[in-house]
């Protein structure tokens, strides 16, 4: 594998629940997450999702913060998962994203160039929130609005992450 085939695009997105997940509010967001789900395992380009013991991943911890959710994949690329991602149920769920979700100012998407084939873990997708947080879009963690290219990226040097740029409980 030369170029941009060697690498995979990981995304992650978090968001901080309105109520419970086993709420009347939330029935909606918790009835579709098997469906979406399986829209994006079968989307072309897809090639992995973080799935906790339930089939996905509301039961995974992010920032030690029980109202908070992940989502974390890895797609061929952005085309792949923007395509994904404004079609079929997801439109429609990411349409609906202020029902269930708090409206919050910090970054709480992240995209991300891994080796092909390598899986990231939930510490590795909050230290590329928390670097883009900090740091804006930068080859180490970046969005869909300010991509860079497939390249290995190591985090910007020299600057300290302040403490409250975690997501506040």
């Amino acid at each position: 594998m030369t170029g941009a085939t060697a690498y995979q695009l990981a995304q992650v997105n978090i968001g901080r629940l309105k109520a419970p997940l086993d709420s009347a509010q939330l029935k909606d967001f918790v009835d579709n997450l098997d469906p979406v789900n399986a829209d994006a395992d079968a989307a072309d380009g897809f090639v992995w999702r973080l799935e906790g013991g339930s089939g996905d991943a509301t039961d995974i911890a992010v920032f030690g913060d029980e109202w908070l959710i992940i989502n974390m994949s890895v797609w061929r690329d952005a085309d792949a998962l923007t395509a994904y991602m404004y079609q079929g149920r997801h439109r429609e769920m990411l349409a609906r994203r202020r029902e269930f979700f708090e409206r919050v100012q910090e970054a709480m998407v992240a995209l991300w160039w891994v080796p092909a084939g390598h899986r990231p873990t939930v510490a590795e997708a909050e230290s590329r929130l928390l670097h883009l947080r900090t740091n804006g879009p930068t080859p180490y963690a970046f969005t869909l609005r300010t991509p860079f290219p497939a390249q290995g990226a190591e985090p910007t040097t020299g600057l300290e992450i302040p403490d409250d740029l975690g997501c506040p409980a």
